[in-house]
């Protein structure tokens, strides 16, 4: 099969041709790609950003601040990703479909954290932090559409591992790198801007696609374009349930773990949450780390996604039980590694179950990018949720919460007929 006839023809549950240079330097470049984007949700949403407002607004304004500030750019973010990802399934360009996104994303996406940095004001915040979102989601919608593009249905769960390695390293060594950037908040946004630019374009070079250009070109209408944001869960029910399940499994793990700072603070009252910070990011890392590892190869070699999801939810559940319980700092550090090794298992295979449940080829950027709200949307919507929770029912309320949602998200994906 061309990649012309792949695009035509194709669904999500097909194989596309091989990548230009080989699959394997593909899924080892994929861990560095993600790991671009992701220290940048890692490390902003989870330290830097919200240290910043708590410098500028002071701790009695801190949390509705960041509220405002992290809600209004993850709707940004829930608007961008599916946009970006038509823009790009409809690119005509000799270095492919792909490509030209990934990096102008990641320049932008630059840029935007630069001036981030020397926001002053509530409005300055706002704007600032929702062309981060935007950019970046325009560099990580075309990314996440490499797996169906280029990846070969036996190796998806092999790759989504590794993709999630690139994903959860980048998360949580965010939050330990910018622990480091505590009391140095502009050269923290500096730093990750560049470490982005760099391993986006890397990959990029040494990762070249098909050229787009003999690829017909269809005609744009608005009514396509609106459409965009909506699947048919009557005609695409595996597509729904696949979303559904992703969206309550993140906003549940990361409306307790994207709280994490002021949680240390005024939960666990830790005078400087920044010299424990690392030690947690380390902890959570080897759990995810390990269960990733195993869990993708090990759901590519039995055939089964499901079991994997719902292992998940019980362990994840498991972990927020304990700080729910027992309001102590070694509590949330039995957690971070528990948690994390039950998110871990859920990463592994999620991503591989995504890839097989899309419609077509034609659309795959476009359709992960929906189906990317409901991992990008809790990962900078859930401190706004969270923020949300402790203002009404306080900081104990956010365990119970989130364990129902991760429960809940397991059970949707009983319903996906295309893979078991």
């Amino acid at each position: 099969m061309t990649k012309n006839t792949f695009v035509a023809t194709a669904a999500g549950n097909d194989d596309p041709p091989a990548p230009v240079k080989g699959l394997r330097r593909l899924m080892w470049w994929i861990i560095p790609a993600n790991l671009g984007i992701f220290l940048v949700w890692g490390a902003v949403p989870g330290i830097l950003l919200p240290q910043q407002i708590a410098l500028q607004f002071g701790d009695e304004n801190k949390v509705a601040t960041f509220t405002i500030v992290a809600t209004i750019g993850a709707f940004a973010a829930m608007l961008a990703q599916p946009i970006a990802g038509q823009v790009s399934d409809r690119t005509r360009s000799r270095f492919g479909r792909r490509a030209p996104w990934i990096l102008l994303g990641a320049l932008a996406g630059g840029l935007a954290l630069v001036g981030l940095a020397f926001a002053s004001s509530i409005v300055g915040l706002v704007i600032a932090w929702t062309l981060v979102q935007i950019f970046f989601n325009f560099s990580q919608g075309p990314l996440s559409a490499v797996m169906p593009d280029r990846v070969p249905l036996k190796r998806r769960g092999t790759f989504a591992a590794l993709s999630g390695v690139g994903l959860m390293v980048g998360a949580l060594g965010g939050s330990i790198v910018a622990s480091f950037f505590f009391h140095s908040i502009t050269l923290g946004y500096i730093v990750f801007a560049v470490i982005a630019i760099v391993l986006l374009s890397l990959f990029v070079v040494f990762n070249p696609d098909y050229s787009s250009t003999e690829m017909p070109k269809e005609p744009f209408s608005f009514g396509d374009f609106l459409r965009t944001f909506w699947v048919n869960p009557v005609k695409h029910p595996d597509f729904f349930w696949a979303f559904t399940g992703r969206l309550l499994l993140y906003t549940g793990y990361f409306a307790v773990t994207g709280f994490q700072l002021y949680l240390l603070t005024d939960y666990f009252h830790v005078e400087a949450p920044e010299t424990v910070i690392p030690l947690l990011g380390i902890l959570s890392l080897v759990g995810i780390i390990v269960s990733t590892v195993v869990s993708g190869p090990l759901s590519d070699r039995i055939g089964r996604r499901k079991p994997f999801v719902f292992a998940s939810a019980i362990v994840v559940a498991l972990g927020f039980l304990l700080p729910w319980m027992w309001q102590d700092l070694t509590a949330w550090m039995i957690m971070t590694f528990v948690a994390g090794f039950g998110f871990g298992m859920f990463q592994a295979v999620d991503t591989a179950l995504m890839s097989e449940v899309l419609p077509s080829a034609k659309s795959f950027a476009k359709d992960l990018g929906i189906v990317n709200i409901a991992a990008t949307l809790p990962q900078t919507l859930a401190p706004g949720v969270a923020g949300a929770i402790v203002l009404a029912f306080g900081y104990k309320a956010l365990f119970p919460i989130a364990i129902v949602l991760g429960i809940l998200g397991a059970f949707a994906v009983w319903p996906i007929k295309a893979t078991r």
